[in-house]
Formats: structure tokens, C-alpha cells, sequence
């Protein structure tokens, strides 16, 4: 009796103790994504496309995945701040980014940015893109892009381009805009859009380097007329509009993005889970049409392609400053 009720006990204990191994030896990454709730820090100000952007996704995300998600701004120069705030947190896409082209184009900006961004963030999908639009006063001469190519050739440094965000991808697109034409006009920087379309009604500009949303209004309403998209593609919010490539500025092509970053390290099953949630998000529809109305095309990509994405801006970026000859910090 006592011989087998020992030899039983013992049986129980290894297989008790197989159990208990077997669990410790589980990835960390095998646990049920997300267990709590996650935050999206956004290196952008409350009200803006990118903050709409973001809390759509949110909402979006909250109820496709069972946990609260949430939108945190944490506005700063060159979005290094809220990329310190990613690369703080644990490494367990608790804590995601709204990496955004406007990072890209702060980066070459930077003697030496303070963020290792290759090397301590991690890609996950594209969320969306959007152009910059060129616009012209609907009661100028310059009817179509030729127009003022041509005008901007026929009397150099006469014609002037306003834009905002000295710096920024407007700034940087009208920049890239006059090297890749190959003509002398001057970039006039604004504090805020309404100030260069004021300036553009006046005449004191004659063209006005802008992302849609922020044009929208007066382009439906005619006192502005679109004449080129700065992107490959011409934008689904003015399908029938020709880029500036299309139209003849060889090579010349920008636009900016939004995508969904995380710190270095999060386990690929976990990246795998908000790609594929994202995905989901950006192919509904509903959120499409509520996307497109600011201007974005929203698309979904592969991590590889993010960083591709990524890499082959800051490389464009950093040539069209070095050619305009704009000082770094």
C-alpha cells in the first residue's frame, strides 16, 4: 500500500512539474494581445488631421480588440519627444506611435537628430497618404501648372510660391518643387494656411503649396483653382487632376503619410496583430470615405515597406535641404 501510494504521488509530482516547466517555456508573445489598454502617442496638436486620424483609429481598434485604446498628444519639434515617450515604454505594443512624413522630413533638419529611429522604433503599417496640392487664384492667369512654369521661366525670381511650416513638407515640397522644375521663384513662408491663402487672394503670391484639408474649403467654394498634385498618383480626392509630374516636372514626386510605429523589440506576433487590425480599418468603406474627405488615402502596407517608405524620404529630404541651402539646428 504505502509502496504504491508513494510511487503514485510521484507520478502526479513530475507530471505536475512538466505542467509548470512547459508553462514557464511559453513566449511571452503567446499571451492574449492587448491585456490592457493602449496608447497612441501622437507628436501632433488636438484638431488636426493627424489627431482625427488617430482617434478614429482608436475607436476603431477599441472595439476590434477588446481593449481601450487610446490618443495621447505630445506635440515638440521634430516629434522627438513623443518618440521618447515610445521608446520609454515596454516593448509589448501597449504603446504605439502615429509616426508621421512630416518626422521624415524634420529628420536631415537636425545636425544630428537625437532619435535612432531605425534603430530603436520599429515599422509597422502605413495608415494613410496625402499630397500637397498646388492651387493658384481662380481669378489669375496661371489657369494650369504650364501656365505658371511657364511665366516662372519667361521672368525668373518674379514669381513667388507661399507656404507654411518653414521646414516642413510643405515648405520642403515647394523647395523640392522649384529644383526639380528647374526655375527661379521665391518660397514665402506663412505662419498658418489661412494667412498664405489671404496672400494668394491678394496676389502678393501667385501660387500656394498646401495639403488638401487645408485648401478644401476654398477650392470647392472657387475662389481657388487646383492645378497639380505633389504626389506619384493623382489623389481620389481630385481624381481627374493631374500631378506635377504628369505635367511635365520629371522625377518630381512627394507626399506625406501617416503610419503606426512601436518600440524596437515588440514581439513580431504582436506586430503582426495591430498590421493586421489596421488593415481591417483602412480597407473598411466607411472609414475610407471618412479619410478621403480629409484628404488621405488610406492604405495599409508590410512593415518593409514602411521603413522603405521611411528611409527613401529622409534621403529625399535631406538632398532637397542641402540644395536650398536652409540651415540645420
Amino acid at each position: 500500500m504505502t509502496k504504491r501510494f508513494t510511487a503514485r504521488n510521484l507520478g502526479f509530482s513530475l507530471l505536475a512539474a512538466a505542467l509548470l516547466i512547459g508553462a514557464a517555456g511559453r513566449p511571452a508573445q503567446a499571451q492574449k494581445y492587448p491585456d490592457h489598454p493602449v496608447k497612441i502617442v501622437i507628436p501632433l496638436g488636438p484638431g488636426g488631421v493627424g489627431d482625427i486620424t488617430a482617434r478614429i483609429l482608436a475607436d476603431r481598434l477599441t472595439e476590434q480588440m477588446g481593449q481601450r485604446f487610446v490618443v495621447e498628444n505630445m506635440a515638440g519639434p521634430g516629434g522627438i519627444a513623443a518618440m521618447r515617450a515610445v521608446t520609454a515604454a515596454p516593448a509589448d505594443g501597449h504603446t504605439l506611435m502615429l509616426m508621421t512624413g512630416g518626422i521624415a522630413s524634420a529628420v536631415p533638419l537636425f545636425k544630428q537628430f537625437p532619435v535612432d529611429i531605425a534603430g530603436e522604433l520599429a515599422p509597422v503599417t502605413a495608415l494613410g497618404y496625402f499630397d500637397c496640392l498646388f492651387v493658384t487664384n481662380a481669378q489669375s492667369e496661371f489657369k494650369t501648372l504650364g501656365d505658371f512654369l511657364a511665366a516662372a521661366k519667361a521672368s525668373p525670381g518674379k514669381l513667388n510660391i507661399g507656404t507654411i511650416s518653414a521646414g516642413g513638407v510643405q515648405h520642403l515640397t515647394a523647395n523640392y518643387f522649384k529644383q526639380a522644375a528647374g526655375i527661379d521663384v521665391v518660397v514665402v513662408p506663412f505662419k498658418n494656411t489661412p494667412d498664405a491663402i489671404v496672400a494668394l487672394l491678394r496676389n502678393d503670391v501667385n501660387m500656394v503649396i498646401d495639403f488638401y484639408a487645408a485648401l478644401k474649403g476654398n477650392v470647392q467654394g472657387g475662389t481657388l483653382r487646383a492645378v497639380a498634385w505633389a504626389g506619384p498618383t493623382p489623389s481620389p480626392a481630385i481624381p481627374e487632376l493631374k500631378t506635377a509630374e504628369a505635367q511635365g516636372v520629371k522625377g518630381f514626386q512627394a507626399n506625406s503619410w501617416n503610419s503606426i510605429y512601436v518600440k524596437a523589440g515588440t514581439p513580431q506576433p504582436i506586430i503582426a496583430a495591430i498590421n493586421k487590425a489596421v488593415a481591417e480599418f483602412v480597407a473598411d468603406p466607411a472609414v475610407k470615405a471618412k479619410l478621403l474627405d480629409l484628404g488621405i488615402d488610406s492604405k495599409a502596407s508590410t512593415p518593409a515597406e514602411m521603413d522603405a517608405q521611411m528611409r527613401g524620404d529622409i534621403k529625399k529630404w535631406a538632398e532637397v535641404i542641402e540644395k536650398a541651402g536652409i540651415e540645420k539646428r
